[in-house]
């Protein structure tokens, strides 16, 4: 027996944890999700919200079961969740709490990019980026301030938005940190990185490390070999 398709979309999967609840239509399930605040943390736009509900159902984890009307609008087709539904909810979400996956950040990938960049113009980048930050943090406090004490909305339904909070104090406190580093020159190669600027030329002290020789030769072997 082939084995059956995964769901991998965060949109995918809080629809599937939305039709735990009861059946509804997608309309509903939208209006829900962004009531709750999970539009902070899953992309949710109503064209690929349509898609992924059909998706569901192709693959047996939805069916459709009616329809419902409110007011003049037109007829929508409510949706519930089926016994295969539930079991992979479940196990994807299990899945995605207990194993930690490699992601990849455009930051991060900035990051490892970053040489071609003078220093000073990442200094003043990165210290952009931290005024940033430091503006989303407070709006994210804001925000969830008046959730758990206007709203009186359980913990139980915000947890995702604290763990947002905590990367995000996370990578301004590192921002900071590397822009102190940057500035008075306690990183580690950011002289060479400056004179690399400043002349052109790859630093003779570099070349001579371990990793260079090695990148030399890897590129050396890769020009002789044939075809």
């Amino acid at each position: 027996m082939a084995r059956r398709r995964r769901v991998t979309s965060p949109l995918a999967l809080s629809v599937l944890a939305t039709l735990n609840e009861g059946p509804m239509h997608p309309y509903e399930i939208a209006r829900l999700l962004k009531h709750r605040g999970k539009d902070e943390s899953i992309k949710i736009r109503y064209g690929s919200l349509y898609t992924t509900v059909q998706n569901l159902e192709n693959q047996g984890f939805v069916t459709a079961e009616g329809t419902a009307r409110a007011g003049r609008r037109p007829e929508r087709t409510v949706y519930r969740l089926t016994d295969d539904g539930r079991d992979e909810l479940e196990d994807r979400l299990r899945e995605l709490v207990s194993e930690p996956a490699k992601e990849y950040p455009l930051f991060e990938a900035a990051l490892s990019l970053i040489g071609v960049l003078p220093p000073d113009d990442v200094i003043g980048l990165l210290t952009e980026r931290l005024r940033r930050l430091e503006v989303e943090l407070a709006g994210g406090r804001g925000a969830l301030h008046e959730l758990i004490v206007e709203q009186r909305l359980p913990r139980l339904f915000l947890v995702e938005a604290e763990y947002s909070l905590a990367m995000k104090q996370a990578e301004t406190d590192w921002v900071r940190g590397l822009i102190t580093e940057l500035t008075d020159g306690s990183l580690e190669g950011v002289d060479y990185w400056r004179a690399w600027h400043k002349t052109g030329e790859f630093p003779d002290e570099w070349a001579q490390r371990d990793w260079a020789k090695a990148d030399r030769a890897r590129r050396e072997s890769e020009v002789d070999e044939p075809g």
